[in-house]
């Protein structure tokens, strides 16, 4: 029964993807606009709010931790942020279709390289019900049909989702199965849905590294994930300190339990004894605890000592590793070693500094002079993101519109048979 049930979604999932493969940009960008209306209708949204606080308040009675519940709550303002995010992402161009390359023959065949959608994205996800949105939006302005599978914790809040999106695409030609959440949290279920090969064509995982293990030991699709930020931000031997204060208490106190904040801190040793105490003192006033080696605690005495693991590590709160490199080569070193291939920045003046940094680190978004916090689809542009992939193929950073279409081949001949082998 569990199996027919995923199955069931997925074929639904299949026979959508093929109607909104067809729909043209007028019809979707109605559609996105009507599900942005109903996500600021009061009567529409009422039914959301009040599953979204049951959910949280049941996170709390369980004792989840501060940062699943910041990542779990759902209030007026963040559906107003969603409907604007279903707003952008009407407003954004349509990769489908779009003519990448194009080219003729020796023989008269043209050929066009033209972008397509992907089909049906299986998306996995723990808490976070704003995915449910988000995924959905921008798998419907690609072409995609989505089987989303959100975390237990943010069922009720999901669920609600689910229905006011549905009805708001209703009048617009978008199918039911256009976006189906799994409606319950079962955790086979997802062991279930990445195997469906013949049904499934990617699956992207959004949440802790232990659930993108997961998915990636079970599926038999192609998965794009990434595993964990650990973001560093660099503060060079040509900072300026000011700037240096405001992106390293932006990038880690923000929002510290999501993958875009920093998770270490790398200071050079000629600007350390002016750099650190001050930021340090920035920083322990937010209520951040840091984590040093031995030059770092000689500065900031209230520092704890560092563990081997906790460079490379993702904390997700308020800790925050550090570390005094001697040099530029240093930071290049520790970052290659300790780094996720997430969000990487430098705090510079110094142009060649920065040129290094940027061209060296290996990560799906190097900034400088700016917090880590930008990495993230509607900060870059793309309206609004499915994930940040820290893989390779075929993506890599986040992924909005274009990164959900693939480009197949188009040729127009005029009879030409081929004669070479």
């Amino acid at each position: 029964m569990s199996d027919d049930l995923i199955r069931s979604l997925a074929l639904e999932a299949r026979a959508a993807a093929r109607r909104l493969a067809a729909l043209d940009a007028p019809a979707k960008d109605a559609a996105l606009l009507a599900i942005g209306r109903a996500l600021r209708d009061p009567d529409a949204t009422r039914e959301v709010l009040a599953a979204a606080a049951r959910d949280e308040a049941d996170a709390r009675a369980k004792g989840l931790s501060a940062a699943l519940v910041d990542r779990l709550r759902l209030d007026e303002r963040g559906l107003a942020s969603l409907a604007r995010a279903c707003d952008e992402v009407a407003g954004l161009p349509d990769p489908v279709g779009e003519v990448v390359e194009r080219r003729t023959r020796p023989n008269g065949l043209e050929v066009e390289r033209v972008r397509v959608p992907l089909g049906v994205i299986a998306m996995i996800y723990e808490a976070r019900p704003n995915v449910t949105v988000e995924a959905a939006a921008l798998c419907l302005k690609s072409g995609n049909a989505a089987v989303l599978r959100g975390g237990a914790e943010a069922l009720r809040t999901n669920l609600a989702l689910e229905r006011l999106m549905a009805s708001a695409v209703r009048e617009h030609g978008v199918p039911p199965g256009f976006a189906r959440l799994i409606p319950r949290a079962d955790r086979d279920d997802v062991r279930r849905l990445v195997q469906l090969d013949d049904l499934v064509d990617v699956a992207i995982p959004r949440g802790g590294e232990g659930l993108i293990r997961a998915v990636a030991e079970h599926a038999r699709v192609p998965v794009l994930r990434h595993y964990k930020g650990v973001c560093h931000v660099y503060v060079d031997a040509a900072a300026d300190l000011d700037a240096a204060r405001s992106i390293v208490v932006n990038a880690k106190c923000q929002r510290p339990g999501v993958c875009n904040a920093a998770e270490c801190l790398l200071v050079h040793r000629d600007l350390a004894a002016r750099a650190l105490p001050a930021i340090a003192s920035d920083l322990i006033a937010r209520g951040v605890e840091l984590r040093g080696d031995d030059e770092t605690r000689a500065l900031v005495p209230l520092a704890r000592a560092a563990a081997p693991d906790d460079y490379g590590r993702e904390f997700l709160d308020l800790i925050l590793a550090v570390r005094v490199v001697a040099s530029l080569d240093e930071a290049l070193e520790h970052i290659a070693r300790f780094g996720s291939n997430h969000t990487e920045a430098i705090v510079s003046r110094d142009e060649a500094a920065i040129a290094r940094f940027l061209r060296e680190v290996d990560a799906s978004c190097v900034v400088a002079n700016a917090s880590t916090r930008f990495n993230d689809g509607g900060e870059l542009g793309l309206g609004a993101e499915i994930g940040i992939s820290t893989t390779k193929l075929h993506a890599y950073g986040p992924m909005g519109l274009r990164e959900l279409t693939t480009t197949r081949f188009v040729v127009r001949g005029a009879g030409q048979v081929r004669e070479s082998r």
